[in-house]
């Protein structure tokens, strides 16, 4: 195999942005010959975006086993990720899923049996984890430069959508249609970089706002607090009504502290650690010796066709994969555990209830209550 044959289920906003570098080229070891959506009444816009030679279906089972394609991109509604994830590896079909893993944690780790059962590539589109900004913060850790972590902080409310927004899908920040909000729309790269930075917590205590700023259903304002095994806390906060918005990660180790914000990375390192300087100090007032570093770190970049290429690195010649597919239940597990918190209003411990939190979910689903819409359609140039 020199290039790996992608088909894509799912042309809606994100499968359009996947359609498009594909056709264009941009990920040199892999090619589109097969899309898939099951609204009929879009085909003949994504006929004019894919042209000719690309094969449009319907059926999703009908692409997997047709034999024109090698690996599945699967850009759904959130609710269908596993089940196609299966329906594709079971098929012996690669697998690269868009994010979140799934709605809730129970489905995913069936997604996830699936995937250990099967010798196929399985991969998650967390495309900020080959962000150099994010990669150096994780250099920072691994290396024992910062330190052991005693803190981490995000503050991510550039997330503006107006009602419009919300409006625009009949199933958009509903139970039924979505399962989720902020959390589950916006947020699932931060959680997913939050733990793959500092790792995860033993439990939390989370507070969500369900329509709060917006007439929804589900959370659009989040604050929830961490406490990991070594000690460490972290705070989380979010939401989709705040302008102008912040995007700052702040984690301080023993040795010093780190921040991204407006797309750079400063650092603050200590000549000794704070333990060290604790242990020997005896003049009261003072604190140790501290040195802001410039960090040379690459131009920012989260471009999907980074996860797809190396997708297509891991299935021709075996490289390690930057987001592997098993570990998209590590964020959603966080974003479960924060719903839980604040239906239960009390701590969640980690890993969390999953048959309880399928529970009140389940409640929620039943009473879910679908907008009405605003049209929007495909236009040739592959825009909604």
């Amino acid at each position: 195999m020199e290039k790996v044959r992608f088909g894509i289920i799912g042309i809606g906003n994100i499968g359009t942005v996947h359609t498009r570098y594909l056709l264009a080229g941009v990920v040199k070891e892999a090619c589109l010959t097969a899309v898939c959506d099951n609204d009929p009444a879009k085909h003949r816009a994504i006929r004019a975006l894919v042209g000719e030679p690309v094969a449009l279906f319907s059926d999703a089972e009908e692409m997997l086993t047709s034999g024109l394609i090698d690996a599945v991109i699967v850009a759904t509604p959130h609710y269908d990720h596993p089940r196609l994830s299966i329906m594709a590896m079971r098929h012996g079909i690669h697998t690269l899923c868009e994010k979140p893993a799934g709605v809730y944690t129970a489905q995913v780790q069936e997604m996830n049996a699936c995937a250990r059962e099967c010798d196929l590539v399985f991969g998650i589109m967390y495309n900020q984890r080959p962000n150099p900004l994010y990669q150096k913060v994780k250099d920072l850790i691994e290396s024992g430069e910062l330190g052991e972590i005693r803190r981490s902080n995000w503050i991510i409310t550039n997330w503006y959508r107006s009602q419009s927004y919300y409006n625009s899908g009949g199933w958009r920040a509903t139970w039924k249609g979505e399962g989720g909000g902020v959390l589950l729309n916006q947020d699932p790269h931060q959680l997913d970089l939050w733990q793959w930075l500092v790792g995860m917590p033993v439990r939390l205590r989370a507070f969500c706002q369900f329509g709060k700023h917006r007439q929804i259903e589900v959370e659009d304002d989040v604050t929830a607090y961490a406490e990991y095994a070594n000690g460490a806390t972290g705070v989380f906060i979010t939401t989709v009504a705040e302008t102008p918005g912040t995007n700052r990660l702040e984690i301080a180790g023993d040795r010093g502290k780190v921040v991204v914000e407006e797309g750079k990375l400063r650092y603050w390192r200590l000549r000794e650690s704070e333990t060290e300087f604790n242990a020997r100090w005896q003049s009261g007032f003072g604190e140790p010796e501290c040195w802001e570093v410039s960090i040379p770190v690459a131009p920012e970049c989260s471009d999907h066709h980074v996860i797809t290429a190396n997708f297509c690195a891991a299935v021709l010649r075996g490289e390690p994969l930057i987001a592997p597919g098993l570990e998209g239940i590590n964020g959603l597990t966080l974003s479960n555990a924060m719903h839980l918190s604040t239906w239960t209003d009390d701590w969640v411990t980690l890993p969390l209830d999953e048959k309880q939190y399928l529970h009140l979910l389940q409640q929620r689903i039943t009473t879910s209550v679908e907008k009405e819409a605003t049209s929007r359609t495909l236009d040739a140039s592959g825009t909604w």
